[in-house]
């Protein structure tokens, strides 16, 4: 129990503290006018309030990864915990909050925009290629799961496709309507949802002095799966997400004013990493006994012990709200992850978005292939999606170091996470089976390899950038006093 409590406190210090310190290296301008402002369409680009903005990111970033992730990742033990905590405040908090401030210098950019701009014009075809496959993913298995919970929930009285017909059609609305009308509406009373029953699963646990196994580094994993680089794949969302880095640009769009950054950014990363230290700790103390944790998650899935942990915690009316919450939340992710594709191909062939008949023909094709692809069995495509995961969050990492380095700044807060992660994705994809399938001591040793090469390239590139001033950012001048107090 000391470990899980000092755990939350970490994370909570870690934004007062760090939070503060990353803040500071990238010196967020109050009086520099927003996207949200000076590219005002109604649709994309609009103003919102920071509670709105903050409740919504994390809605968006959080879908199912830090709940699903941290159960499966609570197999490893205590080790998990440290993953999350260490992991949320120098790497995810970081990549949240570098991605979204770097987006909003740059008029709201996405991460291809910003790999084109800060690693080259190459970078952008590959990280827009990835990130559309990425969301594709993320929207296509964000209408199955729902619907199957949902099917579940009413006993069967409802026929699945029903409710994947209604997720099609909810998720093609939120994603040609303006941010406003569904999302900025409806998310903030979901966030509120979420915090609500998460946090009284925390409380519940500590009420009833629930089993949580101590700091230790002993890996408890029953098939003997190596933390690295396992681990660092497993828990991604509550730690470190690739995914996040697609989302932020969506609030960048809306944010107001530069100094709610780390509020929204690195805030509700740091809120996500405290519903992960719930469900980690939920998951290590309530099933390990007779029947261990390993054995219902291949009986009862997670979902299912989900379920278990709400209505033994919350009893069964709350602990349904919680439930209906875990279900809410693969659906709210998987709107956002079809708008932000919308988005990221609107800006690669540089469409404007203001029309709905412009955002009706860029939508359409996505959902086509979407809706191709619920009626294949894509298991294959998909075991890669905790790499390209992570292989998106590295990159992201790498353009905030860029952005840093040009900008003469501590950029060593974006290198050493960027750095790790180089080398957790590159030894996963040479030694796993899905991968080269080689021998570990020679993955880590040719991933050291490799990262080295990319470290020194970066270091190389970034002195010539440097010294060609590439802009840091777009060429906005200074709100009058007017529209500074609106901002705020």
């Amino acid at each position: 129990m000391i470990t899980f409590i000092g755990a939350v406190a970490l994370l909570i210090i870690g934004f007062f503290t760090y939070g503060k310190f990353v803040e500071k290296v990238f010196q967020p301008k109050e009086h520099r006018a927003t996207p949200a402002y000076t590219k005002h369409d109604g649709v994309d680009y609009l103003p919102m309030h920071k509670n709105k903005n903050a409740l919504i990111q994390l809605i968006s970033i959080a879908g199912v990864g830090p709940i699903f992730g941290p159960i499966m990742g609570a197999l490893y033990g205590p080790p998990a915990f440290i993953w999350i905590v260490v992991g949320c405040i120098f790497a995810g908090g970081v990549h949240d909050y570098l991605t979204g401030m770097i987006s909003i210098r740059n008029n709201g950019a996405h991460l291809p925009e910003l790999a084109g701009k800060f690693l080259g014009k190459a970078m952008k075809h590959v990280v827009n290629a990835f990130s559309i496959l990425l969301l594709l993913l993320v929207g296509t298995v964000f209408v199955a799961s729902p619907a199957d919970l949902l099917y579940d929930l009413s006993n069967g009285a409802v026929p699945v496709i029903i409710f994947i017909v209604l997720i099609f059609i909810y998720y093609l609305l939120a994603t040609i309507l303006p941010i406003n009308k569904i999302i900025g509406t409806i998310y903030p009373y979901l966030g509120a949802l979420l915090l609500f029953s998460t946090v009284g699963i925390g409380f519940a646990l500590i009420w009833n002095q629930a089993p949580i196994p101590e700091l230790s580094f002993t890996n408890t994993h029953p098939a003997g799966a190596a933390i690295f680089p396992l681990l660092f794949l497993t828990i991604s969302c509550g730690a470190l997400s690739g995914f996040h880095a697609t989302q932020s640009p969506i609030i960048s769009r809306t944010t107001k004013n530069e100094t709610q950054g780390r509020s929204i950014f690195y805030g509700m990363m740091i809120a996500e990493g405290i519903i992960a230290m719930i469900w980690a700790a939920a998951a290590m103390s309530l099933f390990d006994g007779p029947v261990t944790l390993s054995e219902l998650i291949n009986t009862i899935g997670t979902g299912g012990i989900v379920n278990e942990i709400s209505t033994m915690m919350l009893g069964p009316i709350f602990g349904t709200f919680a439930v209906l919450g875990v279900i809410v939340l693969p659906i709210t992710s998987g709107d956002t992850a079809f708008r932000s594709a919308r988005m990221i191909i609107a800006d690669y062939i540089r469409v404007p978005q203001k029309k709905i008949m412009s955002r009706i023909w860029i939508a359409a094709p996505i959902f086509i292939v979407s809706i191709i692809l619920t009626n294949m069995d894509f298991t294959l495509l998909w075991r890669y999606f905790n790499w390209a995961n992570q292989s998106t969050a590295m990159i992201a990492l790498w353009i905030g170091a860029m952005y840093l380095f040009i900008g003469g700044r501590n950029y060593w807060i974006a290198v050493v996470p960027a750095v790790f992660m180089t080398m957790t994705v590159t030894t996963y994809i040479i030694n796993a089976p899905i991968g080269l399938n080689m021998p570990m001591n020679i993955s880590l040793i040719i991933s050291a390899v490799v990262t080295l090469f990319i470290t020194l390239l970066f270091f190389n590139a970034a002195r010539k950038r440097r010294s060609e001033k590439t802009p840091l950012e777009s060429d906005i001048s200074s709100w009058s006093k007017e529209q500074y107090a609106y901002s705020k």
